[in-house]
C-alpha cells in the first residue's frame, strides 16, 4: 500500500509504501473467523516479497500443535515467532526484521482478540505469567507490575513542504496543538541549516518552551554537519535531537553526545538486541537523559523488542527512556503493557495507518489504548476498510 509522509498525500513522498497482512484463524466469534491485522509500521518500505516467499509459508505449513498455547485455546505468539524464525541465521537483520514484525503484529492482534482482551492487557498478562518466550534471560526485568491505562504521547510530523514551507509547517503545528497534543516533533536536515532554524523558531513561537519540541534529522548529517547542527540547536533547550547521523556511525554520535548537552534520541534504525548493546557500549549515549526509539514492528515484532528492552534495562537504562518510533495504535499498546516512557503518534501524516482511534484525543498529552479486543484497528474506519479488502 502507498503511504504518504504528508497531510496532503498529493505531495511526492518518495514512493514510500507499507505491507499489509490479514491473518485468518479457525476460531469463530459472532459467526465470523477471528482475523488479526498487521502492517510494516511507518517510514520504511514494504517487505511483501519476504512475507510471501519466506515467512508466511512457514506459518501456513505449521501444525496446530506448533502454534497453539499449552491448553490449545489460543495461538501462542511466541511459538508462532519461533516458527517464522526457523533456519534463520544470526545477524543480517536488514529488512528481514520488518517482514517478521509485520506478521508478528497480526499474530498478536489475533491472539488478543481470541482472548477477548486489548493487546496491552493480553501482553502484560503474558509477561507476568512467566511465559518462556517472554523472558529472554532468567530473571528478566521486563515484566511490569501492571499495565498502564494512560500513555504519554507526542505528535510527529513537520516534513519539509515543497512550497510555503514555514507557513504550512506552522499551520500543521497549530492543528496538532488543537487536537490536544502538548509536545511536537518536526523534521530537519533536508534543507540548509539556516532554513531549518527558521522552521524550529516558527514552531517554538507556538509552544511554552523548547522542552515541548523535538527535532528529527532522519540520519542525514555527516560528521561535520552533525556538530554544526548540534552547536546551532544548543541554545533552544529542545526536548531532544533525534537521528543525527548514520545509525551505525558511533564515532560521530559519540562526538555529538560529548558536545550537545541536551538529550539525543536514537535507535529507530537499529533492529536487534545485538545492535542495541553496541549502541549502548560505543555510541556515547547517556542513560540519564537520552531517548531510545526502537520500533517494535521493525525489530522482529514483540519478541525482538522485548529482547532489546531486556538488554538495555539490564545495562541501567530506565524504562522511561523508551519512546518507540511508529506513531500508531500498536506502539501505544506496547508502551502501555511494558510501562515505558511514552510513544510517538502520527495524527496527520502516514494516513490512515498513523494516529489514534477515531474520536480519541490526548488529554494533557496522555491517552489510553483502545479497550476493544486486539489492537483496535477496527476503531479506525479508513484503516479497517483497507484491512478488509
Amino acid at each position: 500500500m502507498p503511504i504518504s509522509r504528508y497531510v496532503d498525500p498529493s505531495i511526492p513522498s518518495g514512493g514510500l509504501d507499507t505491507s499489509v497482512v490479514a491473518l485468518t484463524t479457525d476460531v469463530v466469534r459472532g459467526g465470523k473467523p477471528v482475523v488479526g491485522y498487521g502492517f510494516s509500521s511507518i517510514g520504511r518500505f514494504a517487505q511483501s516479497g519476504l512475507i510471501r516467499e519466506r515467512f508466511a509459508p512457514r506459518l501456513l505449513r505449521a501444525t496446530g500443535e506448533e502454534l497453539a498455547n499449552d491448553d490449545g485455546t489460543n495461538v501462542d505468539p511466541f511459538r508462532a515467532w519461533d516458527v517464522m524464525m526457523r533456519g534463520e541465521k544470526p545477524g543480517g537483520h536488514g529488512e528481514r526484521c520488518v517482514a517478521v514484525g509485520t506478521l508478528d503484529m497480526a499474530v498478536w492482534d489475533a491472539a488478543a482478540k481470541i482472548a477477548g482482551l486489548p493487546l496491552y492487557r493480553f501482553l502484560a498478562d503474558a509477561l507476568r505469567s512467566g511465559h518462556a518466550g517472554a523472558t529472554p534471560n532468567a530473571g528478566s526485568p521486563i515484566a511490569p507490575d501492571d499495565a498502564s491505562t494512560s500513555v504519554a504521547v507526542y505528535a510527529s510530523g513537520g516534513y519539509l513542504y515543497p512550497a510555503d514551507d514555514v507557513t504550512r509547517l506552522r499551520d500543521e503545528a497549530r492543528t496538532l496543538l488543537a487536537q490536544g497534543y502538548t509536545h511536537l516533533k518536526i523534521k530537519i536536515g533536508a534543507a540548509p541549516l539556516a532554513r531549518d532554524l527558521a522552521r524550529v523558531e516558527s514552531v517554538l513561537a507556538l509552544l511554552p518552551s523548547g522542552a515541548h519540541l523535538a527535532v528529527d534529522a532522519m540520519n542525514r548529517y555527516d560528521a561535520a554537519r552533525s556538530l554544526e547542527a548540534a552547536d546551532a540547536l544548543a541554545g533552544y533547550g529542545l526536548w531532544w535531537f533525534e537521528d543525527v547521523c548514520d545509525p551505525l556511525d558511533f564515532d560521530t554520535l559519540t562526538a555529538v553526545c560529548a558536545r550537545y548537552a541536551g538529550p539525543v534520541a536514537v535507535g529507530e534504525a537499529l533492529f536487534s538486541d545485538a545492535e542495541a548493546k553496541l549502541l549502548d557500549a560505543f555510541g556515547g549515549v547517556r542513560r540519564d537523559r537520552d531517548v531510545l526509539q526502537f520500533d517494535p514492528a521493525h525489530c522482529y515484532g514483540v519478541p525482538g523488542f522485548l529482547r532489546i528492552v531486556d538488554a538495555l534495562v539490564r545495562r541501567g537504562w530506565p524504562r522511561a527512556a523508551f519512546w518507540p518510533h511508529g506513531g500508531h495504535l500498536y506502539t501505544l499498546h506496547l508502551v502501555a503493557a511494558l510501562g515505558l516512557g511514552g510513544c510517538e503518534m502520527n495524527p496527520l501524516s502516514f494516513q490512515p495507518f498513523g494516529g489514534l482511534a477515531d474520536g480519541a484525543a490526548p488529554d494533557g498529552g496522555r491517552v489510553a489504548p483502545p479497550e476493544a479486543p486486539g489492537i483496535g484497528f477496527e476503531a479506525k474506519a479508513a484503516l479497517h476498510e483497507i484491512f478488509e479488502v
